[in-house]
């Protein structure tokens, strides 16, 4: 691809993700799920330089309505297959795939999207990562109501700990009731809307509530 063909791929962009910062980005997806799959998807589209994927699941029945997946991805390790849907959207993407659960020694990106779906692994991720990276992401999601939580400066990084509560604490519901696409897309948009923020040096919103059915929305500033 031409100098001339990149500038016209990103050209109606440019004035909300500047391409010098987006550039010194790299991008680590722990979970790939319904949030980590759009959220890895929508990264490869903006031009992220590099990126991480982290999950040791792999894709099953119950993953195609609720993360996107398609039929022939079935049984496949979930980093391989969004793997694939990145690199179809941006071949030029240096991309990395680790098919098995986080681990403290990884070496990560400076940019990094939690989108797991345990409060515990959280903890562990935060602890391993939060004096590595420049911006942390943590998206959240139950049926229709999500969470977004943002760390990349003094104050959001005091705040964030202070979200993850014991697990006995979280919200148990039906199974059948847990996932939807069209939230976790929702999802993901506010992540990487708060990641252009940081890159075009905006205030970040730190902890920021959706709730689709009520069409309720609380944003928080610390």
């Amino acid at each position: 691809m031409s100098s001339e063909q990149l500038q016209e791929r990103y050209s109606r962009q440019k004035d909300i993700v500047p391409a010098e910062r987006i550039a010194a980005c790299k991008a680590t997806v722990v979970g790939v799920g319904a949030i980590g799959r759009q959220v890895a998807s929508q990264l490869a589209a903006i031009g992220i330089p590099w990126m991480q994927l982290i999950d040791f699941d792999v894709v099953e029945e119950s993953n195609l309505a609720s993360q996107g997946y398609f039929e022939d991805d079935l049984k496949r390790f979930k980093v391989h297959a969004t793997a694939d849907i990145c690199h179809q959207t941006n071949p030029k993407l240096e991309l990395y795939t680790l098919n098995e659960r986080f681990k403290r020694e990884m070496a990560i990106g400076n940019i990094l999207f939690c989108c797991v779906d345990k409060i515990d692994i959280r903890k562990l991720i935060w602890q391993a990562v939060n004096k590595k990276v420049d911006f942390f992401c943590d998206g959240r999601m139950s049926a229709e109501v999500l969470r977004v939580l943002t760390a990349c400066d003094f104050k959001s990084r005091k705040y964030y700990p202070s979200t993850l509560f014991g697990s006995g604490e979280a919200f148990v519901g039906s199974c059948t009731a847990k996932t939807t696409i069209y939230c976790a897309n929702v999802a993901a948009g506010l992540m990487l809307a708060q990641f252009t923020k940081y890159l075009r040096q905006l205030p970040i919103d730190s902890d920021l509530q959706l709730n689709l059915l009520a069409s309720e929305i609380s944003v928080g500033t610390v």
